[in-house]
Formats: C-alpha cells, structure tokens, sequence
C-alpha cells in the first residue's frame, strides 16, 4: 500500500483527498495533509483522520510517504517540487507544473538527480472517450489531419477568483490559458503533434483579475494541419463545455461535455462493428468540470510506480504543453505569429505584473 500526502488543501486538494481518503485508489492511501494555512489542513486532516501539517518538510520527515501531491497555487510548484525532491518520494503536481519553461527544467532536473519520477496531473488523458480517441488516431483511421479544435466554455465569476490572493495574477497562476485550458491545450497538442507556430489574442472580459479570462488562437501543426483554441471562463451563467474534435480525411471525432467525457460524434469513412456503438457507450456527462479522468490518473500512477511502468504524462510531457502556452501569451503581448520553440521575453505569466 503507496502512502501519499497532500501539500496544499485547497479546491483541487479536495478531489485528490476524496479519492485517496476514501479507499477509491487500490494500492494507495492517504497519509497525512499539509496547508500554510491551519484551518485547511486541520479540516482535512480530521476529515480524513489523518495527521495535518503547516510545514512540508515536518510532513516528509515525520510521515515519510511514498508519494507526494503538490497542490499548491501555480506559481509555487516549482519551489515545491523541488525542495521536496530530496526526501526521495515520488512526486505528483498539479497543471500547469510551473509558470516558465526554466521552472520546468529545475523540477526534472531534481527528480532525475534524486532518482524519483515526476508526475504531471493531466487527467483528461484517461477519460474513456480520450483513450478511444486516441486508439483511433494510432490506428491511422482519420488518415492526413486537417483541423483540431479545443474549446473550454467554462463559468469562474469575480468570487472564484477572489477566494485566494494569488488567482488570476501574472505570477502565481495566469488565466485561463495557463490554468483552466491547460488540460485541453495539453489534449489538442497530444493528438495533433508538434506545433510549428501559433497566433493568438487574449482580453480580460468579465472580472477583475491581472490575466485574460477569454482568448482564442490559431495553431499551425508540423503535420499541415490547423489547430483552433478557444477558452473562456466568462460563460454566464453556467458552465457550457469542455470539449475536443478532430478532423481528418477519413473520419471525424467530437468529444463534449463539461469535461471532455461525452462523446458526442464518431464517424469514419472506413466503418467497423465497434462504430455502431461507441457513442452510446461513451456518452456519460460527469456531475462536474473536473470529469472522472483523476481516479484514472491515480490509478496510473500506482501502476507505473509498482510495476516500473512508462508514464503518459512525466516532467517532459508537462514541459511540452507550457511551451505552447507560454508561446501564446507571448504572441498576446507581441501582437505576432510566434515560432516554437522559441526564448520568450515579454510573456507575463510567471512574473510580477508591470
């Protein structure tokens, strides 16, 4: 049985410590909570009956777990990560893993030096309709790609943001970019391949917050093919979607829902006997934004600790995706199509706005 303990007991936290706390991870359990703040670590902790902490390096000394979550706000993981590094437990973080590229670099350069494995929480990438999708894709069934599409419609109003200081700031979260789409973002990437350059505009629309609340871009995949991202988190009233499509020569695949969890269309010019079924039974919309995908995730994670497994989504893929979400606040500021890869300098996001 892993042992896993939480750094950081705020929104996010509470999916990790239902899953872990309530015996829903086979293989893993809850061990002990951490929060600067001592009234969210100690609800927790009670919550779950176990030990609560304000101080992290207490937490791994006195509980030693084998896994650790940082759940921290954006702008911290990389401190985290690695000062957490040395205590020679696996480490899970929370998207996006850091707000600069130099940032990501330092957090796997400390795990591989202390020999422990890095994982990135992108836990859409375990969502039923995502795998089929994926199996798809790899299967050559949509033959040359032509449009990949992302679209995150979500409603976050002014009390989200003002619940903690550091949301919607330049250099401890970002907006929906950097925070919200960041899961679908990592998605579009993950299925269309690597991105030569990308185009995009942004603008603080509905709230009160240093970042953009609403941006869309264009993408321009190295395979020719077109990428369109569109995220928002001014949807009034409600949240409307979360959703990818793909497009190719040979078929089309339309994933919907507040979490990328239904599957909405499927058809393909070379039919099998499966296609009859798949949207009938890979149409379930989950109860929330943060869908099914992190008992999956967790699920994953146990897996390949265990049994030495290749991870789907380690330090390297989470760098991956950030690059191009730093790109497109760098084409914000700039005004201009901007290369991958490339050295950003005047992007925002991981520093003091101003």
């Amino acid at each position: 049985m892993l042992t896993v303990a939480l750094v950081g007991c705020g929104r996010i936290a509470k999916r990790h410590a239902a899953l872990l706390g309530e015996a829903q991870i086979e293989g893993a359990k809850l061990a002990a909570v951490c929060d600067i703040l001592p009234e969210r670590a100690d609800k927790m902790g009670a919550q779950y009956q176990v030990p609560s902490f304000t101080d992290m390096h207490e937490m791994m000394n006195t509980v030693r777990p084998d896994i650790v979550s940082v759940l921290t706000p954006s702008g911290m993981h990389a401190q985290n990560v690695v000062d957490l590094s040395v205590y020679g437990a696996h480490i899970v973080v929370e998207k996006p893993m850091a707000l600069s590229l130099s940032d990501a670099d330092r957090m796997i350069e400390a795990c591989d030096l202390a020999g422990i494995k890095l994982f990135v929480v992108k836990q859409n990438r375990f969502n039923l309709p995502v795998v089929k999708l994926r199996e798809a894709l790899e299967a050559g069934r949509f033959g040359k790609l032509v449009m990949g599409t992302v679209r995150v419609r979500w409603c976050r109003p002014q009390s989200y943001y003002d619940q903690d200081s550091w949301r919607g700031k330049w250099a401890s979260d970002g907006g929906v970019l950097a925070n919200q789409a960041s899961h679908h973002v990592d998605l579009l990437e993950w299925m269309m391949g690597d991105v030569d350059s990308v185009f995009a505009l942004g603008k603080t629309a509905l709230v009160n917050i240093e970042c953009e609340d609403t941006a869309a871009a264009v993408l321009r995949f190295h395979n020719g093919a077109l990428g369109i991202i569109e995220a928002t988190t001014a949807t009034r009233p409600v949240d409307l979607e979360g959703s990818i499509s793909i497009l190719g020569e040979k078929g089309t695949v339309e994933i919907g829902g507040f979490a990328v969890n239904q599957l909405k269309v499927w058809r393909f010019t070379e039919e099998t006997e499966d296609d009859k079924t798949v949207v009938e039974r890979f149409s379930v919309n989950p109860p929330n934004v943060y869908g099914f995908g992190h008992k999956a995730y967790y699920d994953h994670v146990v897996d390949c600790i265990v049994h030495n497994r290749y991870q789907l989504v380690d330090g390297l893929a989470g760098r991956r995706s950030l690059e191009l979400i730093i790109a497109m606040y760098e084409s914000m500021e700039t005004g201009r199509e901007v290369p991958l890869h490339f050295h950003p300098r005047q992007c925002r996001l991981g520093h003091a706005d101003g």
